[in-house]
């Protein structure tokens, strides 16, 4: 990774069991967000290539919406599909508006009686909530033309009068932010959360590496949304954004994003880059060790922003059980717990240019995965990492977000609105 970690495959991935808990219907109090079966779309659990490597950029909202990939809904069909909008299949509500489960045929498209057919996740946006036009569009550019068993999938959309609404795939667990900080009958288990770990990091990489690269710039428990098998998609695509070209280094941008994942240096200068993501993917690692959210108003001091408290005993084996999540009862790999922990610490790196990319990531984090055949491997002697000296991130210039999870930061103040999907 650079100057950051030579990582080797010696961490046992697999301790810890327990059944997986359900989902709860809430209307989180996050930082900001955009938004947001009987039989239900696909799942994925494994690797695969995807298509559209490279978009064809900028399009007009008339190409944008003629997209052959996705269904032009009227509100007719929308009221049909989820019964009015009946109050009894609200799934999810924020800022963005409210999301219903729908039902509808699975070939034709068509709505269904509740019960029958394929369930779908229909996201109707207020008029005067977060999520404008432009983005709304922005999502259904993205997710028009992207695909990959990690990210979403779009089934179609409806404009009609002052009606927007998004019609996805359901997943049947919800989302991350769920599973990590509202109390279920069950924690998620360490293999579990190596998952979608793993699942995420997949659909980063999708985005990074294509032809035409894709910073997400929105990546946070709450938009990693769960199939019935744990699989992580990432949802949300309203902030996504054209990466660099040509010799360029990074975008220069309107500060967007969510409080507590975004980059220092993007926050700071508004120049994007895919080292932001980075960034933010570093902090969704430390709420899967320590299942903290990044900002928390209810805790004291510096524990109020977890990349802060947490710093301090990411590189250090002998400390990091301080962050863990007391709800695994220790049902974890120390070696791989600590693995874990430093490859946070890289992506946490003030020096954007220090940070891996997140091929790297991901091709460290595989190591966890656990074989179709449920064999696990055996944990060997050899160190997490060597032969490179690390730059200490605890030697950088302290964060601008340091002071308070909230100081001087221009991100737009929309804290203590739901960013929960479903």
């Amino acid at each position: 990774m650079g100057n950051c970690l030579a990582f080797t495959a010696e961490t046992n991935g697999a301790q810890g069991n327990g059944a997986n808990s359900g989902v709860s219907k809430s209307s989180g109090k996050n930082n900001r967000s955009l938004a947001r079966s009987s039989r239900t779309a696909p799942s994925y659990s494994e690797r695969s290539t995807s298509s559209f490597s490279s978009l064809p950029t900028p399009r007009s909202e008339g190409e944008i919406l003629s997209s052959p990939n996705l269904k032009a809904f009227s509100f007719n069909e929308m009221r049909n599909s989820t019964r009015n909008f009946r109050g009894e299949y609200l799934i999810g509500e924020g800022g963005f508006g409210c999301v219903f489960k729908g039902w509808m045929d699975e070939h034709t498209l068509t709505t269904s009686k509740p019960g029958t057919g394929m369930v779908v996740a229909v996201k109707k946006l207020k008029p005067e909530g977060f999520q404008g036009h432009k983005e709304w569009l922005t999502e259904v550019d993205y997710l028009g033309q992207l695909h990959h068993p990690n990210l979403v999938k779009l089934i179609g959309y409806c404009l009609e009068d002052e009606n927007r609404l998004l019609v996805y795939e359901y997943m049947p667990k919800g989302s991350l932010e769920n599973h990590l900080f509202r109390r279920g009958p069950q924690p998620l288990p360490w293999t579990v959360r190596m998952k979608v770990a793993i699942g995420a990091a997949r659909g980063l990489c999708f985005l990074h590496d294509a032809d035409s690269p894709v910073i997400y710039r929105d990546f946070k428990a709450s938009n990693i949304l769960l199939d019935a098998d744990y699989n992580a998609k990432l949802s949300d695509f309203g902030l996504a954004k054209a990466g660099p070209t040509g010799d360029n280094t990074h975008v220069s941008t309107q500060v967007m994003g969510t409080h507590g994942y975004a980059a220092p240096e993007y926050v700071a200068t508004g120049r994007l880059t895919a080292k932001s993501d980075v960034y933010s993917f570093g902090v969704v690692l430390l709420e899967l060790l320590s299942g903290r959210r990044a900002l928390d108003s209810t805790k004291i001091g510096v524990e109020q922003n977890l990349v802060e408290w947490a710093k301090p005993y990411l590189g250090d084996k002998r400390k990091v059980f301080r962050i863990m999540d007391t709800k695994l009862e220790g049902q974890y790999p120390q070696k791989g717990a600590h693995a874990v922990a430093t490859l946070a610490l890289c992506c946490l790196n003030l020096d954007r240019k220090i940070r891996p990319k997140m091929s790297e990531v991901l091709k460290m984090l595989e190591q966890f995965e656990i074989p179709k055949d449920g064999a696990q491997q055996s944990p060997t002697e050899q160190q997490v990492f060597r032969g490179q000296t690390m730059k200490s991130p605890l030697r950088q210039v302290p964060s601008p977000m340091k002071a308070s999870p909230y100081a001087l930061s221009p991100l737009p103040s929309h804290q203590g609105h739901s960013v929960q999907v479903y």
